[in-house]
């Protein structure tokens, strides 16, 4: 698709988000400190029926993402193709996510479903940055739930991690890192000792 097309197909868009516009949810969001330079409120299930229509496509995805609008970066990570992702791609979205409701969708929508998704969630939950931890935890419990075990290495990296996030500065992050290890330690009795064990080292007890 040429660029003329893609500028064409995202002016198109932006301009269908004011026929969605909520503006009960997007004050809502303003309250909740999340500030976009556009948020027309839409919710989730109208942007799915719109990707549906819309169909993958990377090259409206890309366009899409560079919009400071909320609906443009949650429709782009619903339209992005995973196998067609390189994962220097992924790393500029994920430096560029701007909230922690685009670091969930990235994730659920996108992140979890990525070629290379196990090594990426590893990298990320190992970062000093909020938001790339909670995608990190939010991929793993996804792949957890999907039955993905971790080799011996990366069960000793995410243990690692998840004390350090349980303990960490973040709320969000120690969110994810909860219901990670709750996935985590249904993939099978091994798996629970082990995440038993790690978080009761810190006095927690979640089992």
């Amino acid at each position: 698709m040429d660029k003329t097309t893609v500028l064409s197909k995202v002016k198109d868009i932006k301009q269908s988000f004011r026929l969605m516009m909520d503006g009960a949810v997007a004050q809502s969001m303003r309250d909740k400190g999340l500030n976009y330079h556009l948020n027309w409120g839409a919710t989730l299930p109208r942007l799915r029926e719109m990707a549906t229509e819309i169909g993958p496509d990377y090259d409206l995805s890309i366009a899409l993402w560079k919009e400071n609008v909320r609906e443009c970066k949650i429709l782009a990570t619903m339209l992005m193709p995973p196998d067609k992702m390189l994962p220097e791609v992924a790393d500029i979205w994920m430096e560029q996510v701007p909230s922690q409701e685009i670091a969930e969708q990235a994730a659920f929508n996108l992140f979890q479903h990525l070629p290379y998704a196990p090594e990426k969630a590893y990298q990320w939950i190992a970062s000093p940055e909020e938001y790339c931890q909670l995608c990190g935890f939010h991929v793993l419990t996804r792949l957890f739930m999907n039955h993905q075990e971790p080799n011996e290495r990366g069960i000793n990296e995410y243990l690692d991690q998840l004390l350090a996030a349980l303990q960490g500065p973040f709320p969000s992050v120690r969110k994810a890192a909860l219901q990670s290890v709750i996935r985590f330690a249904e993939l099978g009795l091994l798996y629970e000792r082990l995440a038993k064990s790690a978080v009761k080292s810190i006095n927690l007890d979640i089992f």
